[in-house]
């Protein structure tokens, strides 16, 4: 399904539903609706980190974690988080909940406004990204990550910039909880 095409949630600030928009259309309004975040680590506490597809329609060839999108209607957050790990990175982990929250960001026309559920796994083996979603990957320890989104936040999304500022201990925490 094309980015033009999904449909995506509509939310309030407490999460409950409240109808269904396109997704470009959400993103054009500035329309508060759910999204999906996963943060993955290996046995090293090393994070995954995907560099955005160049061509993506907003945030193209900037870095961020692992996989992120938008549950479809009807459609479990913790369901879609697992899918959308394996349709971008190409493998499964077992994922838990490690907080959720809401966050707004001008990116030129488009408005990302949204009630994200992070999730938080580890994986140690292949991975194998798909290429219309990810431009590279690379496994980051977490002080030189956060030194360098301090140093260069430029090269990061504005939601990955946001989880590591408000969430800094819940991200160094997870190696603890898997």
């Amino acid at each position: 399904m094309s980015d033009v095409e999904e449909v995506v949630v509509l939310v309030d600030a407490t999460d409950r539903e409240t109808g269904l928009a396109p997704k470009l259309q959400a993103h054009l309004d500035g329309l508060l609706h759910r999204a999906i975040s996963v943060i993955i680590l290996n046995d090293r506490g090393e994070m995954l980190l995907q560099q955005r597809e160049a061509g993506k329609y907003h945030s193209g060839g900037l870095w961020t974690n692992a996989c992120c999108s938008h549950p479809r209607p009807g459609e479990e957050v913790a369901k879609a988080a697992a899918r959308r790990l394996r349709e971008e990175m190409g493998f499964e982990a077992k994922l838990v909940p490690m907080f959720s929250t809401v966050y707004r960001a001008e990116l030129g026309a488009l408005t990302e406004h949204e009630f994200v559920h992070v999730f938080g796994g580890r994986h140690v083996g292949p991975v194998n990204p798909d290429p219309a979603e990810v431009g590279a990957y690379e496994w980051r320890a977490l002080p030189g990550l956060f030194a360098d989104i301090e140093a260069r936040p430029e090269l990061y999304t504005a939601w990955f910039r946001k989880y590591l500022r408000d969430h800094r201990a819940d991200v160094e925490a997870l190696s603890a909880r898997l």
